[in-house]
């Protein structure tokens, strides 16, 4: 395991030590891209709420009653 991470290190500062200059071109469709991946973002995180909403307001739900006694 160590072993797999000392690679990876090695191998990330190497490209970023020995890198060249790169002229890059981002076209038009890249920013529908990250747009879509956004809006998927954001549709994934409700339906996630959506089917675990009962579990969520139940966990609420104990925090809330744990507060009330303690001030009791």
């Amino acid at each position: 395991m160590k072993k797999t991470i000392y690679i990876i290190i090695l191998f990330t500062l190497s490209n970023l030590l020995f890198s060249t200059k790169t002229f890059a071109y981002i076209d038009p469709g890249s920013g529908s891209i990250l747009l879509q991946a956004i809006i998927a973002t954001i549709a994934g995180a409700g339906t996630a709420i959506s089917i675990y909403w009962n579990k969520i307001k139940l966990f609420f739900t104990k925090i809330l009653k744990k507060k009330n006694n303690d001030k009791r």
